[in-house]
């Protein structure tokens, strides 16, 4: 009982001051970005994104896996971490090295000469980003999610205003260099002052191996999610044009920033906590189907009320140079409701460590994805993002699978579990759309619609006596009573 209680609280502390950490480096992040993308032109974007699938499959050959492979092991030594540290560095420098002689070539894929310097600078990342992965692990591992948020803080705060100088100073595209650049740099010299973790001269072959077993899977895994993901930001970059791809990027980013901010709350927690409980699987299932609830409570509610407030959102924060996106980001609203759901359906076959299954699972997507993007491309934009909506709906189906065959809380109990959620969503969306038509003003659509959206769900949800609002309710008292 002690124990069940310890971990408990251990969870609930790790998902407050994982919600403080992601609330508040994303919401600074949210409002620099406002301010950059007043500033800055959509193929100021573009071109950034050019680069996203090249950087993203870079980031992950250099983690190779590892640091969930670390989380996952119960019997961790130094060995293991000096090991994955040492190995990290060296995957970053040969991936700068290759994307450095690279970058012509990748500038010529896309005709725009100005991604030789950029590939380059950007791709600096990777050094300084190695140097920081064990610590962060480190600081997963012990659910110490205070000292991340500190962190995160601290660097989303300096980098952002950084950026917001170079970009009024008309750096263009560089402003974003340079942000991304610092927040880096801050972040791992802020890492090292709040953790004190040194590697020790430690290359065990042992630890390597053991670990590569796990995490290498996870890595190829990631590696087709990455390439599939950001296979329409390269098919965007090189068959429309670099302000397409900005509106894109654009539109995307807000849903992303939307499912990032829960699925990092809480599959951030959950992962080190179910690996913690793969020997139980009574009480995995149990925590694994409360995490569930939690994600469809928040994400479903969210992600609607967005679409449907994309139009004066876009309008009256980013201007109407922008307007192109509304439509993309509605379609991209839907793509990334069921993502987080996907997600945790994901992450407790890493917890149990059935890395192959994650694997196999993404593996059999791939079809689908080409499939999709061979019948859109042809009918342009909105098709594609149209295409990726439905793909993400179908791949929700495939991920819930093996969750279904193993814990026996597949696709179809899980829906059934998200009925009172979708009944109130529904019944808030009427609600909303039909106040939004007597509203002119984007400012008031917003604050109205917001208001309303979030206070018409909580009723509904405390009218259906949903579980998930009386744990929001327990979560918020604690955090209120840490104040």
């Amino acid at each position: 009982m002690a124990e069940n209680q310890n971990l408990k609280q251990k969870t609930i502390n790790g998902m407050i001051w994982k919600a403080v950490d992601v609330f508040a480096a994303h919401g600074f992040s949210f409002v620099i970005g406002i301010i950059l993308a007043r500033i800055l032109m959509p193929s100021d974007y573009g071109l950034i994104s050019m680069l996203a699938i090249f950087i993203l499959i870079s980031e992950l050959l250099i983690n190779g896996g590892f640091s969930n492979a670390l989380i996952q092991k119960q019997d961790r030594t130094d060995a293991d971490f000096s090991t994955v540290f040492y190995f990290n560095i060296a995957v970053s420098v040969f991936c700068y090295i290759i994307l450095f002689f690279s970058a012509p070539y990748i500038a010529t894929f896309y005709n725009e000469p100005i991604l030789t310097p950029l590939t380059r600078i950007l791709s600096l990342n990777f050094i300084i980003n190695s140097l920081s992965i064990i610590q962060r692990t480190i600081l997963t591992i012990h659910i110490d999610f205070k000292t991340q948020a500190k962190v995160a803080i601290l660097s989303a705060i300096i980098s952002g205003v950084l950026g917001i100088v170079a970009a009024y100073q008309g750096f263009g595209v560089w402003a974003i260099v340079i942000q991304q650049i610092s927040n880096a740099i801050i972040q791992l010299f802020t890492l090292y002052y709040f953790n004190r973790w040194l590697p020790k001269r430690i290359f065990s072959q042992n630890s390597f191996k053991t670990l590569f077993n796990f995490g290498s899977k996870l890595l190829i895994a990631g590696l087709l999610s990455v390439f599939f993901n950001n296979l329409y930001s390269l098919i965007i970059g090189k068959v429309f044009s670099t302000k397409d791809l900005g509106f894109y990027t654009r539109a995307k980013q807000y849903p992303e920033l939307i499912y990032v901010t829960t699925s990092t709350i809480l599959q951030g927690v959950s992962y080190p906590v179910l690996a913690s409980l793969q020997e139980n699987k009574e009480k995995l299932v149990e925590v694994y189907s409360k995490l569930m609830g939690t994600v469809v409570f928040v994400i479903i509610p969210t992600m609607t009320l967005f679409a449907m407030l994309s139009e004066p959102f876009i309008r009256l924060l980013l201007t109407e140079k922008w307007m192109p996106a509304a439509t993309l980001m509605q379609w991209l609203c839907l793509a990334r409701m069921f993502t987080p759901i996907s997600s945790l359906n994901m992450n407790i076959l890493n917890a149990i460590g059935r890395s192959d299954l994650f694997l196999k699972i993404d593996v059999s997507k791939i079809p689908m994805v080409v499939v999709a993007l061979v019948i859109t491309i042809p009918l342009g934009l909105k098709a594609v993002v149209i295409g990726h909506a439905i793909t993400s709906f179908i791949a929700y189906f495939i991920n819930a699978y093996y969750p279904g065959k193993f814990f026996n809380f597949g696709a179809i109990k899980q829906i059934y579990h998200m009925r009172y959620v979708a009944l109130s969503t529904s019944i808030m969306a009427v609600i909303v759309y039909f106040i939004l038509s007597f509203l002119h003003s984007d400012l008031l659509k917003l604050i109205l619609g917001t208001s309303f959206g979030v206070i018409i769900y909580l009723f509904l949800a405390t009218i259906f006596k949903m579980n998930e609002m009386k744990e929001l309710k327990i979560l918020l008292s604690k955090i209120f009573r840490k104040k």
